[in-house]
């Protein structure tokens, strides 16, 4: 897998996108599953933004479900590209920055940098991007096989990069990093284990989202960065933007946090990972209807 990986890797990335669209399609034909979820959670979001009120709701969600599709391919195919290629190669495939001056001020006032990078676009580049500059600190969970791990630390700790496991022990890495007024970067759509989130709305439904960020907000002062990396026409590059948020302190911040990633994601939303099952049960955690029933 490791050498195949690799032989990919070869490819231009106009090519790898182009075969990512034709895997895209050959998945959602083929598991039922992964059609489903993805067609049910790309709805439920397009209807609580309000595109089920008008005549053409079922054109707006069949346009954006055939371009998910074909970007969701995408996303897995050129990850080669993105993990194996030389660094400068991969940073310089940013066609676009914006926001950047955003690290620049928190760190003229000493101060460090959250980056929240849902599952939009191409979100392994950003890492990347921002370690070729400076330290950064990313928080990942291990996948479960061994080959993707290897792959996974060798594409992601390049430049000023390392990565966090996602447990006390990361979390330890997180405050440290901000502390000394350094950069870290969190999934903030990625599903928390039991007793490390709580059920808050996103897209008018409950999900269970992590407390982390907001503990990490409270006890750093850190700037908090909302970033998403846009996937350009095949092959043509990628654009990133970082857009500062700033929380009501007085308030829950993950509410706050979940209606930002909603903003976010609906500026594309055929570049979100629909697939992505965001509103799982985990072990061991109760779900939102029996909680209100107690």
């Amino acid at each position: 897998m490791v050498w195949f990986f690799n032989q990919l890797a070869h490819l231009p990335l106009s090519v790898l996108h182009r075969l990512g669209t034709i895997l895209g399609w050959l998945t959602y034909f083929f598991s039922q599953r992964y059609a489903e979820r993805l067609r049910l959670n790309l709805e439920q979001a397009l209807k609580f933004a309000g595109n089920n009120n008008d005549d053409g709701a079922d054109f707006i969600f069949r346009k954006v479900l055939h371009a998910n599709v074909s970007q969701a391919g995408k996303g897995v195919m050129e990850l080669p590209w993105v993990w194996r290629r030389p660094l400068d190669e991969v940073v310089a495939s940013v066609k676009q920055c914006q926001g950047w001056d955003h690290f620049e001020s928190a760190h003229a006032h000493g101060k460090g940098v959250i980056v929240l990078t849902p599952h939009y676009g191409c979100f392994e580049l950003i890492g990347l991007y921002v370690a070729a500059r400076m330290p950064m600190t990313c928080m990942y969970r291990r996948p479960r096989w061994d080959f993707l791990d290897t792959l996974m630390h060798e594409g992601r700790e390049r430049g000023q990069m390392k990565l966090a496991p996602a447990d006390l022990s990361g979390v330890r890495l997180l405050l440290k990093a901000l502390k000394r007024g350094e950069t870290i970067g969190i999934l903030p759509d990625q599903v928390p284990s039991n007793g490390e989130g709580e059920w808050i709305p996103f897209f008018g439904r409950p999900a269970y989202t992590m407390t982390l960020i907001a503990r990490l907000i409270q006890s750093s002062g850190a700037v908090v960065l909302m970033c998403h990396c846009e996937r350009l026409s095949v092959g043509k590059g990628y654009i990133l933007r970082f857009n500062q948020l700033a929380f009501d302190t007085d308030t829950p911040i993950s509410p706050q946090m979940n209606a930002a990633l909603e903003e976010v994601v609906l500026t594309r939303p055929e570049q979100y990972l629909w697939s992505y099952n965001r509103y799982k049960v985990p072990r061991g955690v109760l779900p939102p209807d029996a909680i209100e029933e107690q």
